[in-house]
């Protein structure tokens, strides 16, 4: 394996000693950084080209591919698949790791391991709304992703006005809502919307897209329902040009319980700012957009808002499956 970095043009020729070097065995990852030029990368690399093709901006965020190597060259045993491990449900294998997931229905405790009963895909009442980085570096394909994303979250939701209600702000330069709260009464309409949102492609102001949230999206004249759990998820792929800290920490004092999901050049740093306590539960970061619903999988569960167990319907409809089963041995 070879992993060529480069920050410009060559000054001669690598097509042809490429194709000498795969043809000889050699795996090539080609890593542009910078005003790199694009046509060598793919001249250099093996296929296929999306799995040995990367671009960062600068050099400063080049540590945020070393997850991907990691994961790519790792070669261990199925902790999963062995035993080796204490999840209550569902056991989710990664490289020389595993993390625990829960079945529909259920959701993540915060100790990692053990699932309690939740109504969030069954219909419980939820008022969410989506805050989307819509400046130039996300580009037109990768937003083409992250709509998918949006709408990947929105079916796992159960929409009416008593239960989830969806929102959805883009953010650039400046902030625009796309569409308020309770706006769209079922997915298929909603869905419909987020598909033709249109790309801003400017800046990066997250700190005011935060502060339209809390002044704006979570009022009552635009659709928010009193007593409802809010709930928002903030997706950026860069460093904000203006500052976070006071709206992210005043989201969270009012009680919203925020989720930061972060894609390439986003900084870790002001993600674990915008996220709810435990952090860790509600901050995610990928640095590849076509990795974002894996992101989507996870968070379809931690939405789950919880409720009283006896109440829970999915136990419900457990007991009564099982009380038909036994009924039907004892006949």
């Amino acid at each position: 394996v070879a992993i060529v970095v480069t920050d410009g043009r060559p000054q001669d020729g690598v097509q042809d000693v490429a194709a000498r070097a795969r043809a000889a065995g050699i795996e090539l990852f080609a890593i542009g950084v910078g005003r790199v030029d694009m046509h060598t990368l793919r001249h250099i690399a093996s296929q296929p080209l999306d799995d040995h093709v990367d671009y960062v901006e600068s050099y400063s965020v080049i540590e945020k591919l070393t997850h991907k190597f990691q994961e790519a060259f790792c070669v261990v045993s199925d902790l999963c698949a062995t035993g080796d491990h204490d999840c209550e449900q569902i056991c989710v294998s990664s490289p020389g790791a595993y993390t625990c997931a829960c079945k529909e229905g259920f959701t993540l405790n915060s100790d990692g391991k053990t699932c309690s009963a939740c109504s969030g895909g069954l219909g419980s009442a939820l008022d969410l709304v989506f805050l989307i980085d819509g400046s130039k570096s996300v580009r037109p394909e990768n937003f083409e992703l992250v709509k998918k994303f949006i709408n990947q979250i929105v079916d796992s939701l159960e929409v009416s006005d008593k239960q989830a209600q969806v929102g959805l702000v883009q953010y650039s330069s400046s902030v625009r809502q796309e569409f308020p709260l309770g706006q769209f009464k079922n997915k298929k309409d909603i869905k419909a919307a987020v598909k033709k949102m249109a790309y801003m492609e400017k800046g990066t102001m997250t700190g005011q897209a935060l502060k339209y949230l809390i002044d704006s999206s979570f009022s009552i004249i635009n659709g928010a329902r009193p007593g409802v759990p809010k709930v928002g998820i903030v997706f950026t792929d860069g460093r904000s040009q203006d500052y976070i800290t006071d709206a992210a920490k005043k989201a969270k004092d009012l009680g919203f319980r925020m989720f930061a999901v972060g894609v390439g050049n986003a900084v870790e740093d002001e993600l674990r700012e915008i996220a709810s306590e435990p952090v860790a539960e509600h901050y995610f970061y990928t640095a590849d957009f076509r990795t974002i619903s894996k992101i989507g999988k996870k968070l379809q569960m931690k939405i789950c808002v919880e409720e009283d167990p006896c109440e829970c319907k999915s136990i419900v409809k457990f007991q009564t499956k099982v009380e038909d089963l036994i009924n039907s041995l004892q006949q």
